[in-house]
């Protein structure tokens, strides 16, 4: 046990930690019982008999597996106070976690397809994350594209995002990685670059290294979600290490998905080792089996993470995020006193 007299100090010591949550897609947090309650006060049918049924279905051998049940459970999201009650409830969630900042993903495409206002989506998720700020919980909003839809339907988004801009501070690529490489999208992410949002992607989670190349050549992102198959390409690890650039690595998601098969064998420290700014995340909790925390615990007991390698994902979640640097520093020093205490 490193640096930890037993597994539970180590996990006391991750739960007390300042923190920040840079991948999360708050549609993935829907858990079964809101689903179940979302759908009866919607007059939404599902295919589930009860709360149960939900879980039970959620026992997924790939990506592709879990995004059939993921777009299945969205059609109960229909109403701004849907999108509030959402992110309220993971914000109380993460605030037990001790996560101070979080940079939230939304996929619009999921609910302006089934005829849901875009304001309804936006309007809902902000507002949570304005009351959010107000308990002492930054937040940033990140729009992502559908990977597995065309580029035209993306700059459709972009169109119908523009009103909202105030409140959205990047773009984002998910959702089918493998055959919707990231130069799928160029023009797209050119054009929310010159709006002056913030450029991340999903890549090297089951695509191949060259996406995360083509996410760093062509996207020209500021930063990569998962990034796990960068590590098959030393000439691209030093790459992203020479341009100081994050990864948002999400253990149980990997984990679940089949990325990895044993936790023992995840890369997360390999990346730190390589010099790798990596972070931990919890991407799609309800559907992964936990929060940020969960996350934490579980791939700090797999590899016998040290204390030293848990204060650096954390401060790497910070200084990883979109804060300001003066923001960024408050919350550091947050962690310096937590770990020195």
């Amino acid at each position: 046990m490193t640096g930890f007299a037993s597994r539970e100090a180590r996990a006391a010591f991750i739960a007390g930690l300042p923190k920040a949550e840079l991948h999360l897609h708050i549609e993935g947090s829907l858990e079964p019982e809101m689903m179940f309650s979302l759908a009866q006060r919607n007059g939404v049918s599902l295919v589930f008999e009860n709360v149960e049924a939900i879980r039970a279905a959620y026992d997924f051998s790939n990506l592709q597996d879990f995004l059939d049940i993921y777009y299945q459970g969205m059609a109960v999201l229909l109403t701004e106070q849907d999108f509030f009650d959402l992110t309220t409830a993971y914000i109380d969630r993460a605030a037990t976690d001790g996560v101070r900042h979080v940079e939230i993903f939304f996929d619009p495409q999921g609910h302006t397809a089934r005829g849901v206002p875009f304001a309804n989506v936006v309007g809902g998720i902000a507002r949570a994350l304005a009351e959010a700020e107000a308990r002492g919980i930054s937040s940033r909003l990140i729009m992502c594209f559908l990977r597995h839809l065309s580029e035209d339907d993306a700059q459709a988004t972009l169109d119908e995002a523009l009103p909202f801009l105030p409140l959205i501070h990047g773009v984002g690529l998910d959702s089918s990685e493998v055959g919707h490489p990231p130069e799928k999208f160029a023009r797209v992410f050119a054009r929310a670059r010159d709006l002056g949002l913030k450029i991340v992607a999903h890549a090297g989670e089951e695509g191949p290294p060259d996406y995360v190349w083509q996410a760093l050549d062509v996207l020209q992102v500021d930063r990569i979600d998962h990034g796990n198959r960068a590590l098959e390409d030393a000439a691209l690890v030093g790459r992203i290490v020479s341009e100081g650039l994050t990864l948002t690595v999400c253990p149980l998601s990997n984990l679940k998905l089949c990325v990895v098969e044993d936790l023992a064998r995840h890369p997360l420290r390999r990346m730190l080792a390589a010099g790798l700014r990596a972070t931990v995340n919890s991407d799609d909790p309800a559907y992964f089996g936990g929060y940020v925390n969960a996350n934490f615990i579980a791939v700090a007991d797999a590899l016998d993470l040290t204390r030293d390698e848990i204060v650096t994902l954390a401060r790497n979640s910070f200084t990883g995020s979109f804060l300001t640097s003066a923001e960024q520093a408050r919350h550091l020093a947050a962690i310096d006193s937590w770990a020195a205490g």
